[in-house]
């Protein structure tokens, strides 16, 4: 049953695999299920599910398995569109009938919209209960009710209260920003394991395979341990125009500390540009020569880059006024030396994609493989810095 309901949720594009299984299979064996049908579906979707998107396939799936109902969600939001698009035709309302409509309140409708919800089961048009088109019911489409909840995609007086499909937060879009388990999620695709270290671990297969070359007797062979083999370069920028991203940054921050698969993580601070030096801290003291560090990390590290990219030309194209001699390159020139020695990098940016055109964001943008600091994007990111050697 556990099996086959991991399935159903492939079958309904939720990407599952191994580590889920694994980790639902624990919290099954601890009891956090609570023994129960209700429990065990919370608790499968709070480990199953890693974006919004697939909390409604979720459910899906969880029907048709566990209780033998299939929904085709498209088909059944297709109709409903359908018949909302083509809406009866709008009553007139007498100043008194308006006055009586108009004194229903938001948490009212809301409240009665929920009801109707569950009571329905036809389509309604030009009355004053049911959720419909024209009339003057609360709910639908087309009709004259000043205090309603619309539905569908257009109006008709332009006088609802509020919208139902309207969202406040894109909780079903995948461009929204991250928290600290997506980022989690996100990160492990940059696993990478190498055999490695003096002391042996049994490998079983190959003992089983030896074994029976041995005509049964008894062949034990060993071999290194799997350890991670991912090294990390980290680069965040600070202050100024990413203070609005502080939040974002920290939880960045956050799970790439508590990230398991890591040979080596090393991050380093700078501001708007990067100018012959980084900084091991947020204060941006004690700085580091990029010189040095990249005398110090081989091509084989992956560089990660995280700022808005913002700033004027100036700073980007020329060199501090405060810089030394060994520091007077441009910000150009300084991120071409760390793209040609770093065979795999990318940059992040938490600013959103339409302020990136005629800025210096396209600058930076023909250096690196700029992605947004997004659910897909960072998982974009990844998957750029995981193929190869991204040098243009």
């Amino acid at each position: 049953m556990f099996i086959d309901f991991l399935y159903e949720l492939r079958r309904n594009k939720v990407p599952v695999g191994l580590q889920e299984a694994v980790a639902l299979a624990r919290a099954l064996a601890l009891g956090l299920h609570e023994s129960s049908l209700d429990g065990f579906y919370f608790l499968a979707r709070s480990i199953l599910v890693h974006r919004d998107a697939h909390l409604d396939p979720f459910d899906v799936a969880f029907a048709a398995h566990f209780r033998g109902i299939h929904i085709d969600a498209k088909k059944i939001a297709d109709e409903l569109l359908q018949w909302l698009r083509h809406p009866a035709e709008r009553p007139q309302l007498t100043d008194e009938e308006r006055a009586l409509l108009e004194a229903l309140d938001l948490e009212e409708v809301q409240r009665r919209f929920e009801q109707r919800l569950m009571e329905q089961d036809a389509r309604h048009d030009r009355g004053n209960r049911w959720i419909g088109t024209g009339g003057t019911s609360p709910f639908g489409q087309n009709g004259v009710n000043p205090s309603g909840m619309r539905i569908g995609t257009s109006s008709g007086g332009r006088s609802a209260i509020k919208t139902a499909d309207a969202r406040a937060y894109q909780g079903y879009r995948s461009d929204v920003v991250l928290d600290v388990r997506q980022i989690e999620v996100a990160l492990r695709k940059l696993r990478a394991f190498a055999r490695e270290g003096s002391e042996r671990e049994l490998d079983i297969e190959q003992t089983i395979d030896e074994t029976a070359r041995n005509a049964g007797e008894l062949e034990i062979v060993t071999r290194p341990p799997r350890r991670p083999n991912t090294r990390v370069i980290l680069m965040m920028d600070v202050g100024g125009s990413m203070d609005p991203y502080a939040d974002l940054m920290s939880q960045l921050f956050t799970a790439a500390q508590r990230s398991t698969h890591w040979k080596e993580l090393r991050i380093f601070y700078f501001h708007n540009c990067i100018y012959g030096h980084v900084y091991p801290t947020e204060g941006l003291r004690d700085p580091v020569a990029v010189t040095d560090l990249v005398a110090s990390a081989g091509r084989h590290y992956k560089l990660v880059l995280v700022g808005d990219a913002l700033m004027a030309a100036w700073e980007l194209l020329g060199a501090p006024s405060h810089a030394s001699s060994e520091r007077a390159a441009s910000g150009v020139a300084w991120l071409l030396y760390l793209r040609e020695h770093f065979d795999r990098a990318v940059w992040l940016n938490p600013e959103p994609m339409r302020a990136w055109p005629g800025s210096t964001v396209e600058t930076i943008a023909s250096i690196f493989p700029m992605y947004p600091l997004t659910l897909d994007g960072l998982s974009d990111a990844m998957g750029e810095l995981v193929r190869g050697s991204n040098v243009r």
